[in-house]
C-alpha cells in the first residue's frame, strides 16, 4: 500500500494532467474535496500563467479558494452549460466508471454541476479503482433535516445501513444546502442503476452519491504515472 505522501503525489500528477485538457475561454467545473483542491491549485496555476477561463465551483469551501488563485468565478444561472469538470471520487467502478461520491459532503452541488458538463472528468490515485462499488467506502445519502429518522428507516428497507454524519464538536454535519448526510453502507452494489433508481424514489432523499452514466475519462495517477480510461465523451 502506498504512503500517505507517495498517494498524494499521485493525486497532483493526475490533477496536473486533467488541468492541462483545459482550453482557453472555457467554462469550468470545480469539483469539491481534497483531491479536487489540487486541480483547483493547478488550475490557478494556469490562470496565473494567462490561461482565461471561468469557474463554477461545487461548494463554497472551493469557491473560496478559486477567490484566493484569482480564477474567475461564475454561477449555473450565468453559465448553464459547462465545457469541463474536473473533480474527484471515492470509488470509480472499472467496468462501468460508475462512481461513488460524497465523501467530502458536496454531492449534491456536484451533481448539478456534473449534469450540465459536456466533459466530466475525474481525478484519482489507484487505490480508489474497484470492480464493483460498494467494495469499500460508503454510499453518502443528502437528506431534509425533517423526519431523517424516518428517512434512515427507509433506506435501511433497500438494505442501506445507514449512519448520520456529525461533525467534531457532536452536532449533525450539515451540507451547503441546509441537509443532513446519511452514510449508507450497502455492501457491494450489484446494479449501481438499479439502486440509484431505488435511492431517487425515496421520500426525503434529496440526492445520492451514485454518479451513474456521467463520467467522460478517469484520469488515475500511481506509481508508474498516469492513465487515463475512458474515451472523453459521457459513457
Amino acid at each position: 500500500m502506498p504512503s500517505a505522501v507517495e498517494l498524494n503525489q499521485f493525486k497532483e500528477i493526475a490533477a496536473e494532467t486533467a488541468a492541462a485538457q483545459i482550453k482557453d475561454g472555457m467554462i469550468v467545473g470545480l469539483g469539491s474535496g481534497t483531491t479536487a483542491t489540487l486541480a483547483v491549485k493547478a488550475i490557478g496555476k494556469r490562470v496565473s500563467q494567462g490561461l482565461r477561463i471561468i469557474g463554477v465551483p461545487t461548494s463554497e469551501q472551493t469557491a473560496q479558494l478559486a477567490r484566493s488563485l484569482d480564477i474567475p468565478l461564475a454561477t449555473l444561472g450565468e453559465h448553464a452549460q459547462i465545457d469541463m469538470t474536473i473533480d474527484g471520487a471515492d470509488e470509480v467502478e472499472l467496468s462501468t466508471l460508475n462512481l461513488i461520491k460524497g465523501l467530502g459532503g458536496a454531492l449534491l452541488r456536484e451533481k448539478i454541476v456534473a449534469s450540465a458538463t459536456a466533459r466530466f472528468v475525474i481525478i484519482v490515485d489507484e487505490t480508489k479503482l474497484v470492480n464493483q462499488l460498494g467494495t469499500h467506502d460508503p454510499v453518502p445519502v443528502e437528506v431534509v433535516p425533517f423526519g431523517w429518522e424516518l428517512t434512515g428507516g427507509r433506506l435501511r428497507s433497500l438494505g442501506a445501513k445507514p449512519v448520520l454524519r456529525m461533525q467534531p464538536d457532536g452536532q449533525p454535519f450539515i451540507t451547503d444546502g441546509g441537509h443532513y448526510i446519511l452514510d449508507c453502507t450497502f455492501g457491494l452494489i450489484a446494479s449501481s442503476a438499479d439502486l440509484g433508481n431505488a435511492l431517487d424514489k425515496t421520500v426525503g432523499v434529496v440526492e445520492h452519491g451514485l454518479f451513474i452514466g456521467m463520467t467522460s475519462q478517469v484520469v488515475v495517477g500511481g506509481p508508474e504515472g498516469v492513465k487515463t480510461l475512458g474515451n472523453g465523451s459521457k459513457l
